[in-house]
């Protein structure tokens, strides 16, 4: 248990608490955003949205489908499936007891790939710029899981 304590304590979990966060932040910023353009592109999801808009065009028209917020949707989809097996494989990968420079190096490129790709994404750059976000964040994460399986497989 005392060692546990002491990864807790270390400069390596406190990065990973600190990319963890910014990541989290970034991502939980996307629900507003959506909303945000739902808003602005009067396209609801329900018809119980509408009641948020004081216009008295018809409401029935208001539930449809926008292309902007779709891409905001995806953007965000694409968030909750990279984050949170970041957030979950981070945080066993920083309880092995990783050297700090190679922690610093998954974490920041994880979450600088994530910035990346929603930059990517809701700007639209040219592909292959948003694939190369999601898959430079997909392989940190493969390598944090290496680190994890090595270090404490346990059979």
């Amino acid at each position: 248990m005392s060692e546990v304590v002491h990864m807790i304590d270390s400069e390596v979990f406190l990065a990973f608490s600190t990319y963890a966060t910014i990541v989290t932040l970034k991502m939980m910023i996307m629900s507003p955003l959506t909303s945000y353009f739902r808003l602005t592109r009067k396209a609801y999801a329900n018809m119980e949205d509408t009641a948020l808009d004081l216009s008295n065009e018809d409401k029935k028209k208001m539930v449809k489908v926008d292309p902007d917020v779709e891409r905001v949707r995806r953007c965000h989809q694409n968030d909750l499936e990279n984050v949170i097996p970041f957030l979950v494989v981070g945080l066993l990968y920083a309880l092995t007891g990783p050297p700090l420079s190679s922690a610093l190096l998954h974490f920041r490129v994880f979450v600088g790939s994530r910035f990346f790709h929603t930059l990517a994404y809701l700007a639209p750059l040219p592909q292959p710029c948003r694939a190369l976000g999601f898959g430079v964040g997909l392989l940190t994460t493969f390598s944090m899981a290496h680190r994890v399986v090595t270090t404490a497989l346990y059979l």
